[in-house]
């Protein structure tokens, strides 16, 4: 059996196909790695550093006003979650007439978040729910507002299970 010579045509043919692949499989990996960006906290780093100044100036109101707000999750056996939140005033009053928002952030992938619509079910009190909640941990995020205002800003992990 004679074997084939290796000429030099074999062997440029072999590091075009070589180098393919390696630069295939690199660009792959960067196009995957751009389309999915769960890592990011927020969308554009600039413009969250622009609104910083008043992110700090609405901490510092909210730490003002010592209310006192009262947020218990559960969940719930058809796979969704239940959110219940208290809000009282710094004399211990319940506040009525807040509008209040919030989502369940996963910490791992930003585009699993879920949106939680709360509804005032009676003085002070305000519940919600959200839909198809996959156990672990979730960033419970509660917003407040009143007058157009966002006046009550909180952030929390929580597990499901």
């Amino acid at each position: 059996m004679a074997s084939k010579p290796l000429t030099g045509t074999k062997v440029f043919l072999m590091l075009v196909a070589f180098f393919g692949v390696v630069i295939g499989a690199n660009f792959t990996m960067m196009k995957l790695a751009i389309a999915t960006l769960p890592g990011t906290d927020v969308d554009s780093p600039y413009a969250a550093g622009l609104v910083y100044d008043r992110e700090i100036s609405a901490a510092q109101d909210q730490a003002a006003r010592k209310w006192k707000v009262n947020a218990h999750i559960e969940r719930r056996s058809d796979g969704g979650a239940s959110v219940q939140v208290e809000a009282r005033d710094a004399g211990g009053q319940p506040i009525s007439g807040l509008k209040f928002g919030g989502r369940l952030e996963r910490p791992t992938d930003k585009r699993a978040d879920l949106a939680v619509e709360f509804t005032e079910s009676g003085i002070g009190l305000y519940r919600g729910s959200a839909a198809d909640v996959a156990p672990g941990q979730w960033d419970l995020v509660i917003e407040g507002e009143a007058r157009g205002t966002r006046v009550f800003l909180s952030r929390n992990r929580v597990i499901l299970n």
